[in-house]
């Protein structure tokens, strides 16, 4: 992609859309955690829609992607059905998963989707593995692995770049940092320089940037993934970012400053994409038709959830591995 086709209000105007789905679909999800329709837990992906958005604009529909735990906003992103999805949260027949995954493990693989992961950073040893077998496979297709600040901590991250350069593998790493890992402040638990001097300690090129510009993360995406599919090698991308709700949807933020989620939504995504578009020409009514036809959309999700089947009780007994158990003809 061209870095002046960055810069058309036109495929900008596609991104936001997506972006108000994202939220409003991560509205409609807290909502209906309170009211009890959904089970397990709902981490939100409010405030940061611009980095999936963003990136995976660049990606074509064959790349792959791993997600962890805030994997709504990905799974929109790179082309998942949010109606499935939807369906997934409420535990019912149509969902990604068939109702038995739930919030922290959609995946599609029909869009490249390989899973969101409830284990901490266990998304990045995965996202190496399928790079392992692209490579391996000499196609041209890259996975982008999403992680949180937290996860960075975490062995799996450590053994994952290590990997990925020692055999220069099409992964890109993609760091949202919200600046909070679960509760505790992220800084006051990672030594050292932080996650683009772990990357580069390993040989890896990293770079960080404003996860909450639009443009900017589309731009810096159109560059890394052009590089990692030319041969280059993994990449990492620290995106500086704010989430602004809780770690989970019952969580309150009590551990937060006063004040301090009130101040980020000056900069939260969704609203600086929308400054920019009415800048260029999009009327307030573009935009206002935008945000209600997102939050249609996902309010007859909603619908169709609470409509839809339960799962028979037979699923429970089917997906299930019986480690151990004899292979089928083996030894005759």
């Amino acid at each position: 992609m061209a870095q002046d086709q960055a810069n058309e209000p036109a495929r900008i105007f596609d991104m936001f859309r997506k972006m108000l789905l994202i939220r409003a679909f991560e509205e409609a999800a807290g909502e209906n955690f309170f009211a009890g329709n959904v089970r397990g837990s709902v981490h939100q992906y409010i405030g940061e829609e611009a980095i999936a958005v963003g990136i995976c604009a660049n990606l074509r529909d064959d790349d792959l992607l791993t997600s962890y735990h805030r994997g709504h906003g990905h799974s929109i992103a790179k082309g998942a059905d949010p109606r499935a999805m939807m369906l997934e949260l409420f535990g019912r027949v149509g969902g990604t998963s068939g109702g038995k995954g739930g919030s922290m493990h959609i995946a599609d693989f029909s869009v490249g989707m390989l899973g969101a992961n409830g284990v901490i950073a266990d998304g990045c040893t995965i996202s190496v593995g399928a790079a392992q077998a692209i490579k391996l496979l000499k196609q041209d297709k890259i996975i982008v692995n999403f992680i949180g600040d937290g996860g960075i901590n975490r062995g799996p991250f450590m053994e994952a770049l290590n990997w990925a350069k020692v055999y220069e593998l099409p992964v890109l790493f993609v760091c949202e940092n919200n600046q909070i890992a679960a509760t505790t402040t992220t800084k006051t638990v990672t030594a050292g320089d932080g996650i683009a001097a772990r990357a580069e300690s390993y040989g890896i090129p990293a770079v960080t940037i404003d996860g909450n510009d639009l443009l900017l993360v589309d731009r810096t995406a159109a560059k890394l993934i052009s590089e990692i599919r030319g041969g280059g090698g993994p990449r990492l991308m620290q995106a500086m970012t704010y989430r602004l709700r809780g770690h989970f949807a019952h969580d309150k933020a009590l551990y937060r400053a006063e004040g301090e989620a009130e101040a980020a939504l000056e900069h939260e995504p969704v609203r600086r994409a929308e400054a920019w578009l009415l800048e260029q020409g999009i009327s307030e009514s573009e935009i206002t038709n935008a945000k209600e036809e997102a939050e249609a959309r996902i309010a007859q999700y909603v619908e169709d959830a609470h409509n839809a089947p339960w799962p028979d009780l037979k699923a429970a007994f089917t997906d299930v591995q019986d480690v151990g158990a004899p292979v089928p003809g083996a030894g005759q």
